[in-house]
């Protein structure tokens, strides 16, 4: 005894009213909601993982996924509106919100803030409320009731993406915004809009607002203000391509009758832009402007209804294919859509279908899925198919091994049944008007044969496939399935059949109806065997055991029950839950029925009173057909929810049929038009491959001639451009030269004039840095001297305040005790008057409710009023620490003060000496001063002189340099250009050169061959015409030693003559051994050359390598050089900016004040522009940094100079382009 497992293995639906039904949690995994279940769908790898939902509830009907996709949230409806979130690391539950505050049964939608914290849930009639939920902690922070009127119903709600208090509502004449503060949920003031039906929103921004209307309308909100209108209805903008112009012309026609009631259905926000949904099928990208539209519509995107068979009907209905939902991937690279008729779309957004200007094309996510209410189903034998069929009208075949949907086919009348044939070959189909057998083909399913059945309900092939049972009313009607013999009717039933079951043996079939009868038919007599009927149960399903003599049934009584031998043995109870379907694997170890609310249970079996079992959440309503395979692996059910549920079962041992012995037939069947078609069609192909591969080989040889021409006539201009090159080259090489001895020269001088001036500097600027270093020091003794003793008066002052201070707090402390005093005071008067209240409360309880309400009025006024007492007591103790820290600040304030006040003052002290001792020693120095300004004035009189003769030289360097410049630019350009066509040219030569060689090798190699064989054809007709002339001789001379036969020694002697004349002699082998040694020798000689030549050619790549790498190098040099003779004018530009700032200070008045005289002094001194009155200790420092920095430099440049004069100069240097020198200016 054991109770089976069942593990979910695979899902075909989509649960299309669920609000936000899909949405991505990485780049590869979307999750969205299928009967009772989450399924998060790898899109890559098509493998599902499962979240169940809460038990005994009554379906999804909102989902919402946290922005940092760690967490979903599913709301459920039931007695009690609950919301469930699950991580989606473990799949497991994290936490189930519930609250009395919501009246309404169910949520219609939920949002989560951007940090994943909060999440609004929107409840739905009849009191339409909204929580603001802090969700880790299980509890509402507010509540608001979003719409007064019970009929307007709300349909969305979202947060702000920049803000986690603020959300956004919509619905039918409801849009409002809303701040949550402290506790209370506040709406924001809106600009009044005329009320419409807003279906859907979005949020662009912090302070932009989408929303579109059911009247094709999109209202645009910044800031609460309404800003624009879109309709998505009009054009696609004018710079949009001509293919989507043309794409929205063809589709204007069929949607001319609703374009004025075309309802936007959803709003995506992504980067570029926005998407909205609207129509039948369409989704249209608005994308972003600087201009005054601030949005356009850019594309479009289609559902391609009439590609899928399965839409055609429902493109008739127009609202089927309404996409409801939309999900865009975390890199914007992937749409994925859910429709009204629950399908999944996808699209790629980057991908070359949206680059296009064409319409775009949504695809089929995984496979289409049925949209309306399942009711049959059935399994193969012999391969690995399940079939059903369902109230949209059509027909599916599904490959459960490796989850894909085979085939489908849409009819016109509505399909209630379905049965397989065990070859999987044929499908039995019951529609509205006839019983049709089918053929299933390759990629269709074609009737050939129908029976007169109206509404077959259930129909069923024998494990044989030799007969097939179909139910018309209360009649089963068997056939033959290759004759279509009605080879029996079995009649007995007072009621509908719902239920027919062939036994193992094909030998019985088990029926039951709705008139609560099972029976036990004969196939082979048509007549009933066995039979239970219980009146008071009307059965919905029955299962046979292996041997047949068990049967197992459910109905409406809400029991299990075993029958055998026409007798009841056990009835298990269901809880209080009706059984719909029951099935048994063939093994009789595993048992599993379905109930009405869409779960199953795998029964403890044998079967146990009461009963045992596991029960499994999957579907979201009553489930229709339950079927096992054949292999008793996998189990199968089908509901009204739409979906299709696989799952892996296996008994508690784990015990089955092993994976070895299962083996399915792979044959298909094809239409012998089909396979005609598809012969022809090979045959085509065939032909048009040979026709394209002549026609490539004559364009090939038409393309080989011209290359050819082509190579002769480029080698030929590039032979005469490098002639030309060459010699250019060697006229440029030599005015390089000569430039390079100029300018050599040049430097030079510049650098011994440079060494001369340094050497100058160094020795005067040591002087001033030792005079300044002595100051230093006697200003620090006296700061150091002033500092103490304003410590002494800082610490007098900070103990005066200490103690105003604390004189203060004391005074406040005093008041603040009297204030408490009186607060308690009043708590005392309140708890007296609530004692009074209720005591008087007491005495007029028989009073009239007036009186009551009168009185209670009373008392709340003055708890008001004491409430109020003390909110004003607690503000004045507020008040009073505010001034308390008020005082604290403006005493550390003080203390600041005084603090930079004494600096200020150690300051100005020092200053003060400071210039008393200059101004001494000034007073001094004037006279010492004057003499230097003499003997400075000599020197800038010298300077004065040097520099008109370096402008005269800078001059002519100019002049030289301009003309330089004409002459060399151009042909630098020139050589430039040509370098750049040399090297494609050398390129596109080497290619043809190689090209060459081995076509020539080939050619020779094939004229030698030729000729060989030629010389050989020679040889061989030469030896044949020997041959035949010494066949001829030899036959005469047989002849003539004929005549001797009477004769021995005659004819011995003729013969011996014979054989000298006409045997081979030992030289005639070694000629012809000779002319094979001869050919071989030719071979190796040539193999050589070849080998050589080879070589030569490598040679001569290498010394082009060396001799690139060679003018690569002069030119770096050239650069380095023209570098340096940048810097050597830079440094002169130096120069005259210093002689300029020495007439600065020859021409200043020397009748100025004192501390005029004092900055022209530190000027001398230093020889820079005065800075202020006095050095400090800073700038004495930075000055040394600066003396350090300019000491290095200057040897580092004299170390490049003295290499650069020992660098020989090679003769294929040349001067860089004057781009370069220009840059260095």
């Amino acid at each position: 005894m054991s109770i089976a497992i069942a593990n979910l293995r695979h899902v075909f639906g989509l649960k299309g009213d669920v609000a936000n039904n899909v949405a991505f949690q990485d780049e590869q995994t979307i999750i969205y909601p299928s009967g009772s279940n989450c399924i998060l769908y790898n899109i890559e790898t098509k493998m599902q993982k499962f979240i169940s939902s809460v038990e005994k509830s009554s379906g999804m009907t909102a989902m919402a996924l946290t922005p940092n996709k760690r967490y979903v949230a599913v709301a459920e409806k039931g007695e009690k509106a609950t919301i469930t979130i699950y991580d989606l690391q473990t799949l497991r539950k994290k936490k189930v919100l519930t609250t009395t505050e919501v009246q309404s049964q169910q949520y219609v939608s939920l949002a989560f803030s951007p940090d994943s914290k909060y999440l609004v849930s929107q409840g739905a009639r009849p009191d339409w409320t909204l929580l603001y939920w802090a969700w880790e902690k299980s509890k509402p922070m507010a509540s608001i009731r979003t719409s007064t009127n019970v009929s307007n119903e709300v349909y969305q709600v979202t947060f702000n993406p920049n803000d986690n208090a603020q959300f956004c509502v919509v619905g039918n004449g409801v849009f409002k915004t809303y701040k949550y503060n402290e506790g209370t949920l506040k709406a924001n003031p809106i600009q009044k809009i005329e009320p419409q039906n807003f279906l859907c929103h979005s949020w662009l921004s912090e302070d932009r607002i989408i929303v579109g209307t059911d009247t094709g309308r999109m209202l645009l909100f910044e800031g609460q203000e309404h800003k624009k209108d879109f309709h998505v209805n009009s054009p696609v903008t004018a710079d949009s391509t001509a293919g989507d112009r043309t794409g929205t012309a063809g589709q204007s026609d069929a949607s001319d009758s609703s374009k004025s009631h075309t309802p936007v259905l959803c709003v995506t926000k992504y980067s570029k832009g926005f998407l909205c949904s609207a129509g039948n099928g369409i989704v249209y990208m608005y994308e972003k402007t600087d201009e005054r539209e601030l949005y356009k519509k850019a594309r479009e995107i289609r559902i391609n209804i009439s590609a899928d068979s399965a839409q055609a009907t429902a493109n008739m209905k127009g609202a089927l294919h309404e996409i409801m939902h939309m999900a865009i991937s975390p890199s914007e690279e992937t749409i994925v859509a859910g429709t009204r008729n629950s399908q999944l779309y996808t699209i790629g957004l980057t991908g070359a279908e949206i680059s296009k200007g064409e319409h775009s094309l949504f695809e089929t996510l995984s496979q289409p899925f049925h949209y309306d209410q399942i009711t049959g189903l059935d399994v193969c034998i012999r391969k690995p198919l399940i079939a059903t069929c369902s109230l949209d009208r059509t027909v599916r075949i599904w490959n459960y091994e490796n989850n894909s949907l085979d085939l489908t086919k849409e009819f016109q009348e509505e399909a209630f049944s379905v049965a397989l044939h065990p070859s999987g070959l044929y499908v039995l189909v019951g529609f509205s008007d006839k019983l049709r057998l089918m053929n299933i083909l390759i990629d269709d399913i074609q009737p050939f044969k129908e029976f007169t059945i109206r509404g077959c309900r259930e129909c069923q092939f024998s494990n044989g496939g030799h007969l097939f049972a179909a139910v018309h009313g209360n009649v089963i009607q068997l056939y033959a399935t290759y004759t279509f013999e009605n080879v029996g009717n079995l009649k007995g039933h007072n009621g509908k059949v719902r239920s027919i079951v062939w036994s193992q043996d094909d030998s019985k079939i088990i029926s039951c109806g709705v008139d609560g009868a099972v029976y036990e038919w004969s196939v082979y007599t048509s007549k009933r065997e066995g039979e239970s009927v219980l009146k008071t149960c009307s059965y919905t399903c029955a299962a046979v055991s292996q041997d047949g003599s068990t049967t197992f049934a459910v109905g409406s009584d809400k029991t299990l029950k075993e029958i055998s031998d026409s007798q009841i043995q056990r009835e298990v109870p269901a809880a209080d839950t009706v059984l719909t379907q029951c099935a048994i694997s063939r093994s009789g170890r595993m048992l599993f029925v379905g109930t009405a609310q869409g779960s199953i249970r795998a029964m403890k079996f044998p079967l146990t009173v009461p009963g045992e079992w596991t029960e499994h959440q999957c579907h979201a309503s009553s489930i229709t057909k339950m079927r096992i395979s054949y292999d008793d692996g996998f189990l199968f059910t089908v509901g009204e929810d739409a979906c299709l549920y696989t799952f892996k079962i296996m008994d508690k041992e784990g015990r089955g049929l092993k994976a070895k012995d299962i083996t399915y037939a792979e044959e298909i069947l094809i239409s012998k038009s089909d396979l005609q078609e598809k012969d022809t069609a090979m045959k085509e192909l065939k032909t048009r491959v040979y026709e394209l591969n002549m026609e490539n080989e004559y364009q090939l040889r038409l393309k080989d001639m011209n290359h050819h021409e082509k190579t002769k006539e480029l080698t030929e201009k590039f032979i005469q451009e490098m002639e030309s090159l060459k010699t250019k080259n060697q006229v440029l090489k030599t005015d390089k030269d000569k430039e390079e001895a100029k300018h050599e020269e040049e430097r030079q001088e510049l650098i011994e004039k440079q060494h001369q001036e340094l050497q100058d500097l160094e020795s005067a600027n040591n002087q001033k840095l030792m005079a300044e270093y002595e100051k230093y020091q006697e200003l620090q003794a006296k700061s150091q001297r002033m500092q103490e003793e304003y410590e002494r008066q800082l610490a007098a002052k900070s103990e005066s305040h200490k103690q105003a201070l604390r004189e203060q707090t004391e005074q406040y402390e005093t008041k603040l005790h009297e204030k408490i005093g009186q607060l308690e005071a009043a708590h005392d008067e309140q708890r007296q008057t609530m004692r009074i209240h209720e005591e008087t409360k007491k005495q007029i309880e028989e009073d009239a409710d007036r009186e009551i309400l009168d009185i209670k009025n009373m008392y709340e006024r003055r708890l008001r009023e004491e409430k109020e007492g003390n909110m004003r007591l607690t503000g004045e103790t507020g008040i009073m620490k505010k001034k308390f820290k008020s005082q604290e600040q403006e005493i550390e304030a003080l203390k600041s003060d005084i603090n930079n006040l004494n600096t200020e003052k150690n300051k100005l002290n020092g200053v003060i000496k400071s210039l008393e001792k200059d101004i001494l020693g000034l007073k001094k120095e004037i006279q010492e001063r004057d003499e230097t300004i003499q003997d400075k004035e000599k020197r800038i009189y010298d300077l004065k002189k040097k520099n008109q003769e370096l402008e005269k030289f800078k001059f002519v360097l100019d002049y030289k340099i301009r003309e330089l410049k004409k002459q060399i630019e151009p042909r630098e350009n020139d050589i430039k250009a040509m370098k750049d066509q040399i090297q494609e040219m050398d390129t596109e030569l080497e290619r043809y050169n190689k090209n060459n060689t081995a076509l020539d090798l080939k050619i020779e190699e094939s004229k030698q061959k030729l000729k060989a064989n030629k010389e050989e054809m020679a040889q061989q007709r030469q030896k044949v015409h020997d041959m035949e002339a010494e066949l001829k001789r030899f036959r005469t001379d047989v002849s003539n030693c004929v005549q001797h036969i009477q004769d021995p020694q005659m004819l011995k002697n003729s013969i011996v003559k014979l054989n000298k004349k006409y045997v081979q002699s030992e030289q005639f082998v070694e000629a012809a051994g000779m002319d094979v040694d001869i050919q071989k020798e030719y071979a190796r000689q040539r193999d050589h050359l070849e080998r050589s030549v080879a070589s030569f050619r490598k040679k001569l790549t290498k010394d082009q390598q060396i001799h690139r790498a060679d003018n690569v190098r002069i030119m770096q040099e050239n650069v380095s050089l023209i570098k340096e003779i940048n810097d050597l004018r830079r440094e002169l530009k130096i120069a005259r900016t210093q002689i300029s700032s020495l007439k600065y200070a020859l021409n200043l008045d020397q009748n100025k004040k004192v501390h005029d005289l004092e900055a022209n002094s530190n000027v001398l001194k230093k020889g820079i522009p005065a800075q202020g009155p006095v050095l400090s200790l800073e700038e004495v420092e930075q000055t040394k940094k600066i003396v350090e920095i300019q000491k290095s430099e200057i040897k580092r440049l004299r170390d490049e100079l003295r290499q650069s004069l020992n660098r020989p100069l090679s003769n294929g240097q040349r001067l860089p382009p004057m781009e370069s020198i220009a840059a260095g200016q």
